[in-house]
């Protein structure tokens, strides 16, 4: 009988083929928020197909109004064995600004770096090197023990950085075919290059644009400036009032629902070599701005935020020009923890501004999408299995961690199919993805892959 060592041997030998494999699929510049690169989009999905094709498994390339979907199917030899859906999407973030590459984006190379060799080009982490540690998994399994351990369902995006617009109708449409016992996503990452890491807790958003009207035309600030109500100045002091002076978010009810963090994770997360200064060095900065009694971990992994992502109002070109702004505008967008529930944060917000308005000011708002967060149990059977997995490849417990972003997919996933995903990813914080010169350790690749291959073998029992 084949054993669990002789497959992780195999993806030990596969490693130069697999990186080959890899820098293929690379090569198709997949860009899905552009329509020039249609075709290419299509070639990659072509591209998959073939692969998993070859791996044994039924696939197809399924047209969508957009960029088309790879679905894939493959049946273990053994019976009575759980049935996993893996998740991943195959398009890619836009390469601008060119010019600030060191290497072109679609020309993959391995490099040598202090960390180790790391592979450079777009994609490379986001996300189509870390899909291939799941694709060279089960090619692994397939090359030694003739099939999976376990069944095997995959689904490829083609939308995933365009806001993935065709996946619920393709959803709703296919729930028969892709209801699994449990949904695998490798779009997360690592707290840093020896720290496997289990994603249990994800943030959603709300996204709301306000505006807010006075005078039926911009204004003479020499003639009106005093008499007149000025929206930019209703608008910002509206804004100030959103947090208090410790940080803390205003908005009546806008805590409900939100939990402290289990002692385990404090304790993971207290342990991790983070340094808060270094963090915001990075970016030109110095001191926290959240909730002042919170670390930084906690308040960008795990604690809901309003941030304005953008204000508009008035004059805004060349030169100067003094006006009252007929209207003024920002867009605000809140990231959710727990059991917040959007649609109670979209109504608070819209009632706190009301309650602020000025007699002669109207308001209008305008939605830009509302998302629960996620939050998967952190006691569940697979993820205790996913824990034992990466422990023995990676010789550490790994974290359990939370995202400060949003996968949409495992949203989607839980209302459509009430299916729980394992998330388990091995990009880094500094993998540059969605910017210039994006890529991936070599590392991160070749242990991915061996880390699947203990998570498969763990879910098939």
């Amino acid at each position: 009988m084949t054993t669990l060592n002789e497959v992780l041997a195999k993806v030990d030998t596969n490693l130069d083929s697999a990186l080959d494999r890899l820098f293929d699929l690379i090569r198709i510049p997949s860009i899905s928020t552009d329509p020039a690169y249609k075709d290419d989009c299509q070639k990659a999905a072509d591209w998959l197909v073939r692969e998993l094709t070859g791996l044994g498994f039924e696939a197809s390339v399924r047209p969508t109004p957009g960029h088309p979907m790879v679905v894939a199917h493959a049946k273990s030899k053994r019976r009575d064995v759980p049935h996993v859906l893996f998740y991943g999407h195959y398009d890619v973030q836009p390469v601008d600004p060119l010019n600030l590459w060191q290497t072109p984006p679609f020309e993959p190379q391995l490099v040598d770096a202090p960390t180790g060799k790391q592979i450079t080009a777009r994609g490379a982490s986001d996300d189509k090197g870390q899909l291939m540690t799941f694709v060279e998994a089960c090619r692994a399994y397939a090359e030694t023990k003739g099939s999976l351990p376990c069944d095997v369902s995959i689904l490829f995006e083609g939308e995933e950085e365009s806001g993935s617009p065709s996946l619920e109708a393709f959803l709703e449409e296919n729930k028969a075919e892709l209801k699994a016992d449990l949904m695998m996503v490798c779009d997360t990452g690592m707290p840093g290059p020896d720290n496997p890491a289990i994603t249990t807790m994800l943030r959603g958003l709300v996204g709301q644009e306000v505006i807010i009207r006075g005078a039926d035309r911009d204004l003479h600030s020499g003639m009106f400036g005093g008499a007149a109500i000025n929206p930019a100045r209703v608008l910002a002091k509206i804004i100030a009032a959103l947090h208090d002076e410790n940080g803390r978010i205003t908005l009546p009810g806008f805590y409900d629902g939100v939990e402290d963090l289990p002692d385990e994770m404090k304790s993971q997360w207290a342990s991790l070599p983070f340094s808060e200064q270094e963090f915001l060095g990075k970016v030109g900065l110095s001191v926290p701005a959240g909730e002042k009694d919170r670390s930084v971990l906690e308040q960008i992994w795990a604690r809901p935020t309003c941030e304005v992502n953008g204000i508009t109002g008035g004059y805004t070109g060349e030169g100067f020009k003094t006006v009252l702004p007929a209207e003024a505008s920002a867009k605000i967008s809140f990231r959710l923890v727990g059991r917040q529930n959007p649609d109670k944060i979209v109504a608070a917000f819209q009632n706190f501004v009301r309650a602020q308005l000025p007699a002669d000011c109207k308001v209008e708002f305008i939605p830009h999408g509302a998302s629960p967060a996620l939050q998967l149990p952190f006691n569940s059977e697979p993820i205790r299995i996913a824990r034992v997995a990466l422990n023995a490849e990676w010789g550490k417990e790994p974290i359990l961690m939370a995202m400060g972003g949003s996968i949409p997919i495992v949203g989607s996933f839980k209302r459509e199919l009430n299916m729980d995903a394992l998330m388990v990813g091995f990009g880094l914080a500094d993998d540059r993805i969605h910017s210039p010169n994006e890529k991936y350790e070599l590392k991160s690749f070749h242990k991915g892959t061996r880390s699947w291959v203990r998570i498969l073998d763990g879910i098939a029992g």
